[in-house]
């Protein structure tokens, strides 16, 4: 999660941004969240005016997170987006520093379960099914729920009021449908919960000047769902890079860097005003999910 305030750069802009990083995630799903929010921190704390708040459940153990935090405008804070404690205390240290606002909030982390080759009636159980959703829907939909409830005192005093929140092109019914995808179920449904998070949140401040968008990174140079387990995984990879290959826009380049993907949603989000709040788009800014 990130977020920008009036001091702080961390996501889109402004002149404070707030991050999280999830070093709690499954690990298919955490090498690009990580990803993620080393770009965004990189990006925007390279930028003087901007102060830039990267949250982390350990940040001891992120390395490469502790590394950008020599800069000056860099500042680590631990906390779990699963734990509304720790979100209130990173907040409170959040408006310590900024006088008590921010501009920006990008929400990041997520995790894509146990199960990413599996699809709905497939669990080796009901009980797994079980556990496979509410591991989602705890992080995917509460944890960003959590902490957008955490920060909208300190956003309602910035001068942008911005919330991102990452997603996916697999949480566009219409486009899941069409190539037929079956698979990451729960990561996918969860994701459609954030969407609509977005959206409930639009309605109540719609008056108020704030924007709340929902956006996919794109295709992404990180292997998020990591090596098949099983050889009829590997089938499923090959079946699914086939969907994407028939919706490809002519020239299609292929999955692009984690810096091209955080450029390209930094831009899609500078350009957003609050008419664009509950609005779900791609990181070309349209339905494009490639």
């Amino acid at each position: 999660m990130f977020i920008r305030g009036s001091a702080i750069r961390v996501s889109p802009y402004f002149s404070r941004y707030w991050g999280e990083s999830s070093s709690h995630l499954s690990s298919f799903r955490r090498s690009i969240c990580r990803s993620a929010q080393l770009e965004f921190v990189s990006n925007l704390s390279s930028k003087s005016e901007n102060t830039v708040f990267a949250l982390a459940r350990n940040p001891d153990v992120a390395k490469n997170l502790q590394a950008l935090a020599s800069r000056a405008n860099v500042h680590i804070l631990k906390a779990d987006i699963t734990d509304p404690a720790s979100l209130k205390a990173a907040a409170d240290a959040v408006r310590k520093v900024t006088s008590g606002s921010l501009d920006v909030l990008i929400n990041n982390a997520a995790i894509a379960g146990d199960y990413p080759w599996t699809a709905l009636d497939d669990y080796p159980s009901q009980e797994e099914l079980v556990a496979d959703f509410r591991k989602n829907f705890d992080t995917n939909v509460l944890g960003v729920i959590l902490a957008t409830n955490a920060f909208l005192p300190v956003l309602k005093n910035g001068h942008t009021k911005k919330v991102l929140s990452l997603s996916t092109g697999l949480a566009d019914p219409a486009a899941v449908l069409g190539i037929g995808h079956k698979y990451a179920v729960a990561y996918s449904i969860t994701k459609v919960g954030i969407e609509m998070a977005n959206i409930k949140y639009a309605a109540k401040y719609k008056d108020e000047g704030f924007t709340f968008l929902t956006i996919s990174p794109g295709i992404v140079k990180t292997d998020m769902y990591g090596p098949p387990k099983k050889p009829e995984d590997a089938a499923k990879r090959q079946e699914v890079s086939a969907q994407f290959a028939t919706i490809a826009p002519p020239g299609f380049p292929g999955a692009i860097s984690p810096e091209e993907s955080v450029s390209a949603m930094l831009k899609v989000l500078d350009g957003t005003t609050p008419a664009d709040s509950g609005k779900f788009v791609s990181h070309h800014g349209n339905r494009n999910w490639l």
